[in-house]
């Protein structure tokens, strides 16, 4: 199987087949996000598709899940990617799903008509960096839409038949805007009901705009206090009917999972009892060590015996 160099993909997708469709990230502008700083965008040739789903077949003839990657795949045009969901059908009959990343850009670049026919050839799930409610919050992240922008789109998406999962970061805001940041959040994802919220802390490696910020005083990041605070404001209010709340991530400090409605109250107990249980001199420390290693990414290590496409992991 053909990878470019870092791999990335949802926790939640640790067994999903994954293909290369792209390298990199075509927006790659987001402020708290270096994953791609240094991959050009590129688009992977479908003879090389092709060829990686032939080996694919021969390896796992039963998959039923395939998460393209790279960095936002939806940015293909809608007869690019109509074209690998066929070829992915032609050599792994068994799948169900293809699902990949995301943006509120690259689902408005395509037509009502072209979502449906996407769908109708099994894309779905898509998972969706919207990472906060708040206007100014996405603006300053440099996200490329604004949240009408993002309510319109994601609207369209549902019409078409999508289930999607949306991303929502924990701190985003800052210290100044965490309780603002975590009711406008619980706000705009009551409204679009994704089939599941991916709920991480923020977390900043050195080459980020955001890290910049942070190291001139520009920005105030949250304590472990106010992380949690937080999240457990932004789930108070999540009035939601069979959706995963999924915050298991190495930048939760607590890590949580559940359906809402009905484990809302059981997440919420083991947020605030995880919260008094941390020590004082822990929950009003600041992370202003800038970690190594994103979400999701895959170590691709060519000493492994069994560089299967199914044994990510993550860091």
């Amino acid at each position: 199987m053909n990878y470019t160099h870092p791999v990335y993909r949802p926790p939640f997708e640790a067994n999903s087949l994954l293909l290369q469709v792209t390298a990199g990230c075509s927006h790659n502008k987001c402020a708290f996000c270096s994953m791609y700083r240094n991959v050009p965008f590129h688009v992977e040739q479908i003879e090389q598709i092709e060829k990686d789903l032939a080996e694919a077949r021969l390896l796992y003839p039963q998959t039923r899940r395939v998460f393209l990657v790279s960095g936002d795949p939806f940015v293909l045009k809608a007869d690019q990617l109509s074209r690998i969901a066929e070829k992915v059908k032609s050599h792994l009959p068994e799948v169900e799903t293809i699902a990949m990343y995301g943006s509120i850009v690259n689902i408005a670049s395509k037509s009502d008509e072209e979502l449906k026919t996407l769908r109708s050839l099994n894309i779905n799930d898509l998972n969706i960096g919207l990472e906060s409610g708040l206007p100014s919050v996405v603006k300053d992240l440099h996200k490329g839409f604004t949240i009408e922008q993002a309510k319109m789109q994601i609207q369209r998406l549902t019409a078409a038949g999508f289930d999607f999962s949306l991303n929502i970061i924990i701190g985003a805001a800052g210290s100044t805007l965490w309780k603002a940041n975590a009711l406008a959040s619980a706000k705009i994802v009551n409204e679009l009901k994704p089939h599941l919220i991916f709920v991480a802390a923020l977390h900043l490696e050195e080459d980020c705009e955001l890290a910049t910020r942070l190291q001139h005083g520009l920005f105030i990041e949250n304590t472990l206090r106010e992380n949690i605070e937080e999240e457990i404001v932004f789930l108070e209010n999540l009035e939601l009917n069979r959706t995963r709340f999924f915050a298991v991530h190495p930048s939760n400090a607590i890590p949580v999972d559940g359906f809402l409605p009905e484990d809302k109250g059981n997440l919420l107990n083991i947020l605030k009892n995880g919260r008094d249980s941390i020590e004082e001199k822990w929950l009003n420390a600041r992370n202003t060590s800038l970690v190594k290693g994103g979400e999701g990414t895959i170590l691709l290590n060519s000493q492994r015996s069994d560089p299967s496409p199914y044994c990510p992991f993550p860091t």
